[in-house]
């Protein structure tokens, strides 16, 4: 497998273990830790585009919506955010 394959499958299950990530709102901190999420999720698929050369209808309509998952929980900001 070449260098980048292997960067690519790596990227590919941080995406699929970040799809599987349940976030729990009661959390403290846990609106920002679902912001961050989802701004690693977005970073780590343009970069397997970037190292692919290919997009997928699913992924497409994924980095359009991105901007707007889970931004805040609508409690006021915590100290640890």
């Amino acid at each position: 497998m070449a260098d980048r394959e292997v960067v690519v499958h790596a990227l590919s299950e941080l995406v699929d273990a970040l799809d599987r990530r349940v976030a729990h709102v009661e959390r403290l901190g846990e609106a920002r830790i679902a912001r961050e999420a989802a701004t690693l999720r977005m970073k780590a698929v343009n970069r397997i585009h970037e190292l692919s050369g290919e997009a997928t209808d699913r992924d497409a309509r994924e980095i359009e919506r991105s901007g707007s998952v889970m931004t805040d929980d609508g409690d006021p900001l915590r100290k640890d955010e």
